[in-house]
């Protein structure tokens, strides 16, 4: 019988061991999967970022004690906060429309006033 040479997908290093093993070590193999995946999911990767960063900007303004507070357009804009970035919107019974990053939503208000509220956890319920 004779016995296939096998070479790391990575480094190109002979591979000894399990007959299914593609890569010499962890190093290797996470070097591999980084470089494959790094570049698809750098877009997504982006746009994560920036609705986690939108959220905390709203939650360290809204205190734990409130389920609203009013602030303005130029505070949120002066702290980082991206207006275009946001998971969903919801319309509530008088048609408001809201912004939501997660929980946390936002609704803009007249003279440049932004309302920011926080969803009740685990429900579907209308603002």
């Amino acid at each position: 019988m004779i016995a296939e040479t096998r070479t790391c997908l990575s480094c190109g290093k002979t591979i000894r061991g399990r007959t299914d093993k593609k890569f010499c070590n962890d190093n290797c193999r996470n070097t591999y999967n980084n470089a494959l995946n790094g570049n698809s999911n750098k877009y997504i990767r982006s746009i994560n970022y920036l609705l986690r960063r939108n959220r905390r900007l709203l939650e360290k303004i809204l205190p734990v004690s409130k389920h609203t507070i009013k602030t303005t357009r130029q505070k949120l804009l002066n702290k980082g906060f991206r207006f275009r970035y946001f998971t969903h919107t919801q319309l509530n019974a008088k048609g408001k429309l809201y912004y939501f990053c997660y929980e946390y939503g936002y609704f803009l208000l007249e003279k440049e006033q932004v309302l920011i509220v926080r969803r009740k956890e685990n429900t579907e319920e209308e603002l």
